[in-house]
């Protein structure tokens, strides 16, 4: 088994590294558009060899793309165009239904599988890889009606191998409950940031102030802007929904607080308690 990463970051090194160690991929080769990138994930190595895009189509058993869902866009229909029938191709992107509405009539759409699995940090680039970054998290498959047997067999498997289980979905369901558990968590933490980044400019002891709580709170604001952009961009009527939800609840602990109402603000955040027995 060989197996082409297509973008050498967070994502695609982590999945590199347990792929090859997990003994799922005889050979991982790597394809990167930033060459220090590329260069580094060899000398850490987590891929065996980095090669071209094309190198990698004529090469690989399975093309995995761990890129952000506009280049994704860009080049899927280029791969698909090149593989042959037992070839198949899996994306890892936060969006997927502007993704599968751009290839859904293409010949080789069965080959196709759209994937997401829910794990990450805030870290970017190869150096933040690891191993076990997806182990007991969930994956989402998308739209698999659309594609070959064979094709959602060998990812799920692959997918197995690093110790995810296999979620089904639409792809337009994905979106709209993904704006709700990820994004607007994302957008939360880069407001919050910006929120006290303005404070700083007045204040400089803020930050002395800063504990677990803040840290935690704020982790996601280091985020990646070329990973995040393109994500709020292709999921924009549900992120808008969700933002108006979540401004809805900012004014109302706003008015409780500005009116004193004690016993309100006693009571939202009651209401907001019952998630932990959601998650826990």
């Amino acid at each position: 088994m060989i197996v082409a990463v297509i973008g050498l970051g967070l994502m695609g090194g982590s999945a590199a590294i347990d792929l090859k160690k997990r003994r799922f991929a005889e050979r991982i080769i790597g394809v990167d558009k930033d060459i220090i990138n590329a260069r580094t994930a060899e000398h850490i190595g987590f891929v065996d060899e980095v090669c071209t895009l094309d190198q990698a189509i004529e090469r690989a058993n399975i093309i995995l793309l761990s890129i952000p869902v506009s280049a994704a866009m860009a080049i899927l229909p280029k791969i698909l165009n090149t593989i042959n029938d037992n070839q198949y191709v899996a994306d890892m992107c936060s969006t997927k239904y502007d993704l599968l509405e751009l290839v859904k009539d293409h010949p080789m759409r069965k080959n196709f599988v759209a994937t997401h699995p829910m794990a990450g940090t805030e870290f970017s680039g190869p150096w933040a890889a690891q191993s076990c970054l997806f182990d007991g998290k969930a994956t989402i498959f998308c739209d698999t009606e659309k594609s070959d047997t064979r094709a959602v067999e060998i990812l799920k498997e692959m997918y197995e191998t690093l110790h995810m289980r296999v979620i089904y979905m639409d792809g337009k369901s994905h979106d709209e409950h993904a704006a709700y558990v990820s994004h607007i968590s994302h957008i939360s933490s880069f407001a919050l940031a910006l929120t006290v980044l303005d404070k700083e400019k007045d204040d400089k002891k803020i930050f002395d102030l800063a504990s677990g709580g803040f840290s935690s709170t704020v982790r996601l604001a280091k985020s990646s802007a070329e990973m995040w952009s393109p994500i709020f961009s292709h999921n924009k009527k549900n992120v808008l929904t969700v933002l108006d939800t979540y401004i809805e609840k900012l004014k109302l602990f706003r008015e409780a607080i500005s009116n004193e109402d004690v016993e309100q603000i006693h009571k939202l955040i009651f209401e907001a308690n019952r998630i932990k027995s959601v998650l826990n």
